[in-house]
């Protein structure tokens, strides 16, 4: 048995937004996930925490005093102690420099941060930039010191601050991770009690698969929200994000936003309703699931097929159980030497009688085409209109037919017999 399969596409717009959301909070300064302080690092080693200021956010302004601190130590000879001085960019901050160059302002929110006075705080940041200074001095002493010194700090730096981004994002990325999981047993519970409510208000296997489904998907978008909040993202930054990159989203998942539409759509319009048997091109067979992506065929020899609802929606779609009953035919050829009025009557009769045939609308025989040789009939009768029960009928049908003539003495046509006029010469 051949399947046609492809991948859930409601879970792969899920898992979409979820690498979204990641690369998003990941995302340096403007980002909702910047971090609320950065450390500033020496060769590696973490010297203190710092917040934003008015015109940089923590890693940047952090990144600005590394920078700093490495230009001091291009001149190790001309190092001095750290100096403290009103900040003249700010009317409350205190400045402290090395060497007469500027490598930080105090600020008071600093202050505040740390629960320590504006000078208490300057006063211990400086005597650790000292300290760290003067080690750095120390270990590039030599030659060696000097090209080692610079690669080991650049090492140390890089998995000091990989292990930092780490233990910042893990707990988020489990917060929200299990955000999706509550979220996921809350959508099942969900869908299976509007299963049981709706067979009990409504008995249509359509409408309980719609309310099932919207419902279904409402509590995941609920969810990735809360994620995206556990996940340290604000509303109104994410809604930014995305409307940022709505353009290429448009063309990335139109076709999937086309079949989504259209699977909503043949849902609420419903042109054809689970258990029925339809034909869509050149796939024939019964309804099994109406999805939001796609619609499930069984085709008559059993085997699956997913047809993409915007495929469905817009095609000629002809729907064989829409009415219970179906009018067939079976076409008779007999031969020019009959009495059409009375084996006419013999055919009616003979597919109004047989089994599976409906009592009303009767059955009918039309002549409806003289050939060279045959007359042609049309013998229609009218039956269940699934495809098992129609096709079962017809085969009786004939059977019948094909009795009630020989009954009737009729001769029933016979290609393999030919008329053969012998010509007999002129003496």
């Amino acid at each position: 048995m051949h399947t046609h399969l492809t991948f859930s596409t409601p879970r792969r717009a899920v898992w979409l937004l979820l690498v979204m959301l990641a690369c998003q909070a990941l995302m340096p300064a403007g980002s909702a996930a910047q971090e609320s302080v950065a450390t500033v690092r020496l060769d590696g080693r973490a010297l203190f925490r710092i917040g934003p200021d008015d015109a940089l956010e923590p890693r940047p302004r952090a990144r600005q005093i590394e920078r700093q601190l490495a230009a001091v130590l291009e001149t190790p000879q001309g190092i001095t102690r750290a100096r403290i001085s009103p900040s003249e960019t700010e009317n409350e901050g205190l400045q402290i420099s090395v060497a007469g160059r500027p490598l930080l302002v105090v600020s008071p929110a600093d202050a505040e941060a740390n629960g320590l006075t504006l000078d208490k705080l300057a006063r211990e940041w400086a005597a650790i930039i000292d300290r760290a200074l003067a080690t750095a001095v120390k270990r590039r002493d030599s030659d060696r010191g000097r090209f080692v010194t610079p690669v080991q700090s650049s090492v140390e730096t890089a998995f000091a601050r990989l292990l930092e981004s780490a233990i910042n994002i893990i707990p988020r990325v489990l917060a929200a991770l299990l955000v999706l999981l509550l979220f996921w047993g809350l959508a099942t519970a969900v869908r299976a009690l509007m299963r049981k409510l709706v067979s009990r208000l409504a008995n249509d296997l359509t409408v309980e698969n719609l309310v099932r489904q919207v419902s279904y998907y409402a509590v995941w978008l609920l969810g990735i929200m809360v994620a995206a909040s556990a996940f340290g993202l604000e509303p109104s930054t994410l809604a930014t994000g995305l409307g940022l990159t709505s353009l290429a989203l448009g063309f990335a998942l139109k076709d999937i936003l086309s079949n989504f539409v259209s699977g909503l759509l043949i849902l609420t319009l419903r042109p054809f309703q689970l258990g029925d048997q339809i034909i869509i091109g050149e796939t024939e067979g019964s309804v099994e699931r109406i999805e939001l992506r796609a619609t499930q065929i069984r085709t008559y020899d059993g085997r699956r097929v997913l047809v993409p609802n915007a495929e469905t929606f817009t095609s000629r779609v002809t729907n064989n159980t829409a009415a219970p009953v179906r009018r067939g035919k079976v076409v008779c050829m007999l031969g020019y030497g009959i009495d059409i009025d009375a084996i006419s009557a013999v055919m009616r009769e003979a597919a109004q009688q047989t089994t599976g045939v409906l009592a009303t609308p009767e059955a009918s025989v039309h002549l409806i085409d003289l050939g060279e040789s045959q007359l042609v009939f049309d013998v229609q009768f009218w039956c269940d209109s699934r495809r098992s029960d129609f096709v079962a009928t017809a085969s009786e049908v004939r059977k019948s037919l094909i009795a009630a003539l020989r009954a009737a003495r009729v001769t029933l046509p016979d290609e393999a017999r030919q008329n053969v006029v012998l010509h007999t010469p002129k003496a």
